[in-house]
């Protein structure tokens, strides 16, 4: 350990002893100051364990609870964020780190949570492309998720809130990457609530525990900021705005 906060590891053979490390931090007297929850949470191991494996060289944990964080590298890597925050299949794994093409499994560092998976679109014409967000923080906010505070983010999981209102409900002001009404002449066409996230299965995680969301919010701070990989290649045909080129930028 470097520095106060930080978990490092030199090279992906050393994982046990990053582990190690992480555990001495989860049990020191400042972690137990904190209150975060019960240390003996298996799932806290099983996520520093995931978490090596994808960044052999640790993460710098600043000032967040390493409990907190191994939790939610377990919740985040398990429950599946990466899946649909990355680019698309062929882009969440590293080169001949495939398992469906029976590779042992390796996250794609790259394009871990950035975002840029079109799901097409849920309704009929003018509905846009859904495309996953980018869940990396920013240098300049050090927030994740668009730099959404945590009471924005348990609203987000709790209610499926979209707070940047990229996919409107079409109206007489709005005519164009808007969910369209049902109509007399496109009665089978689904009424979407454009304030609610449409993809992402909040109503699952809904049920999730305050613990549980604040523990993947401080794992999602302290992962890597992606740069580019959000709106996707269909990022403008959506209407989306592109992220800013310096989005990484301190």
């Amino acid at each position: 350990m470097k520095s106060k906060g930080k978990v490092l590891v030199i090279g992906a053979t050393l994982a046990c002893a990053g582990l190690a490390l992480a555990g001495m931090l989860i049990g020191s007297p400042r972690g137990r100051a904190q209150g975060q929850g019960d240390n003996s949470d298996s799932r806290i191991q099983q996520g520093y364990k995931i978490l090596f494996e994808i960044f052999p060289n640790g993460l710098n944990l600043g000032g967040a609870n390493p409990a907190l964080v191994g939790l939610g590298s377990y919740l985040v890597n398990t429950v599946g964020c990466d899946g649909c925050h990355s680019t698309g299949p062929m882009t969440e794994y590293a080169r001949g780190g495939n398992p469906y093409f029976g590779q042992p499994k390796k996250v794609n560092p790259a394009t871990y949570l950035g975002g840029g998976r079109d799901f097409g679109t849920v309704s009929g014409p003018p509905s846009p492309h859904i495309i996953s967000r980018n869940l990396t923080p920013t240098p300049k906010t050090g927030l994740p998720e668009g730099d959404h505070t945590f009471e924005d983010f348990l609203t987000i999981f709790r209610t499926g809130k979209d707070f940047d209102h990229l996919h409107p409900t079409c109206s007489a002001a709005v005519t164009t990457n808007c969910f369209p009404v049902p109509s007399p002449a496109n009665p089978l066409i689904p009424p979407v609530d454009g304030d609610l996230l449409q993809v992402m299965p909040w109503p699952n995680y809904k049920d999730l525990t305050d613990h549980e969301i604040r523990a993947i919010y401080e794992y999602l701070k302290v992962v890597p900021c992606i740069q580019g990989n959000y709106p996707g290649p269909t990022g403008a045909a959506s209407g989306i705005p592109a992220e800013p080129a310096d989005r990484c930028t301190p």
